[in-house]
């Protein structure tokens, strides 16, 4: 090979910071091949969080100090290249991307547009909830789609606390009130952290709000159960968790309309509350649809074929909650695509990683399939139901309480270890475990 084959990744999420840094190690590592691939990471944000924890920040309990990587100290470390921007262009006869222009808090100009040419180019942009074009979501609603909404939310959940503390007149029907509309796994985590966050916020010197009176969080879905994309009795065992923590669950509920201090549900029936979080409904970003000519679906995933190649364009892969990835084992071998979780975007990263090489040596690759290992859900700092090693039996094993709080901290863990190595993740949960006796459960800021 006379030429640098350049790999570029658009997306630095779970599975494009993963296979990023696994690429820049090991073609560090390999002296035929170090100067013969570049790799370059695009991001439109400066620092990486894994995308499950985003519930944890917004109810207050994580320290972002210690979870935020900083994507150019990760390149630096693992031999890669990241360019901050957000794609607005692809042209495939050329073989480039075109960024957008960065521009800091006060709209000053950061970096100018670019463009950036590819060999082979990964993208790996993940999802965004999807509001159905239900009225006053886009205005009223809170998401938790990035690390800014996820402080977004805390902060005004902290307000919230603190305006009910200091005025004088009774709190009105919404104060206090937060209503999560949406029972996916994002929203039955959040309303469990946040029934108990609420509370530590209160507990300090807030005397004048009682916890078990004017503090509540709804969970509304719109399917017969919650966590509709689960097994019925894993729903079941943590729909009864949250109900005893005193979280209000409501099913079978269409959200009609949302407004500024309450949601009104299809049926009439109105719901007054302070803070709304959209949590329903998955989609990919509306720019990638048939972006460059590539084949997209309704949800604006891109089309991919088993190698995880773009079906109109072989130089070009997708991966992740934006990839319509196949899975012809789903729904009792009637076929489906492969779902949005944080396990497939790993799976895919590994994937991608063993197949780069033949990418470049232009040998065949080899198709990636789906395993199912369960599904876990967090429900506070000492809960969790789900179930695991589906894929493996052919059938599910149901597990909740502390074990399954320990399998679900161990995906997390998973995800720092590829990025990472073992010795920073041993010494780092280490220092984790000392340092979080001395600190508050909650963050006030």
């Amino acid at each position: 090979m006379s030429q640098v084959h350049q790999i570029v990744i658009v997306g630095g999420g779970a599975g494009g910071l993963e296979l990023a840094t696994k690429l820049g190690d090991r073609f560090a590592s390999c002296k035929g091949l170090a100067k013969k691939v570049n790799i370059i990471l695009v991001d439109k944000n400066r620092t990486h969080i894994w995308k499950p924890k985003l519930h944890e920040v917004a109810a207050g309990i994580m320290d972002l100090a210690d979870q935020e990587l900083d994507y150019i100290a990760q390149a630096h470390w693992h031999h890669f290249s990241f360019r901050i921007g957000e794609l607005v262009g692809l042209d495939r006869e050329n073989r480039e991307i075109r960024i957008a222009p960065f521009l800091d808090e006060s709209g000053e100009l950061i970096t100018p547009e670019r463009l950036i040419p590819y060999d082979t180019l990964v993208i790996a942009i993940g999802s965004l909830t999807n509001d159905f074009g239900t009225p006053g979501v886009e205005k009223y609603a809170q998401r938790l789609e990035s690390l800014a909404d996820a402080k977004r939310f805390h902060l005004r959940m902290v307000n919230a606390c603190l305006r009910a503390q200091t005025q004088v007149a009774p709190l009105a029907p919404h104060q206090l009130k937060v209503a999560i509309i949406g029972a996916g796994a994002t929203g039955v985590e959040l309303s469990a952290e946040l029934h108990r966050t609420t509370r530590a916020v209160i507990s300090f010197g807030m005397d004048r709000v009682d916890p078990d009176k004017d503090l509540k969080v709804i969970l509304i879905e719109a399917a017969p159960r919650i966590l509709p994309a689960l097994p019925t009795r894993i729903s079941t065992a943590a729909e009864k968790l949250l109900v005893d923590l005193g979280v209000e669950v409501i099913t079978n509920a269409k959200v009609e309309e949302v407004f500024s201090n309450k949601l009104r549900l299809s049926d009439g029936v109105e719901i007054p509350a302070e803070l709304i979080v959209w949590a329903a409904g998955v989609k990919a970003p509306d720019f990638l649809k048939e972006i460059g000519g590539l084949e997209s679906n309704r949800a604006n995933q891109l089309v991919v074929l088993p190698t995880l190649q773009t079906t109109r364009d072989p130089n070009i892969f997708a991966m992740g909650d934006c990839a319509a990835c196949p899975w012809p084992e789903a729904n009792e071998g009637k076929g489906g695509i492969v779902p949005p979780r944080a396990q497939a975007a790993h799976q895919q990263a590994s994937h991608l990683f063993g197949q780069i090489e033949n990418i470049i040596k232009d040998r065949p690759l080899k198709s990636y399939q789906y395993r199912d290992f369960g599904s876990l859900v967090s429900l506070g700092e000492f809960s969790s139901v789900g179930s695991m090693m589906g894929g493996l039996i052919g059938g599910s094993l149901m597990i909740e309480g502390f074990f399954a709080k320990i399998m679900y901290i161990s995906l997390y863990k998973l995800h720092q270890l590829a990025l990472h190595g073992w010795v920073k993740v041993i010494l780092d949960t280490m220092s984790r475990l000392i340092h979080r006796r001395t600190h508050s459960i909650v963050k006030l800021h």
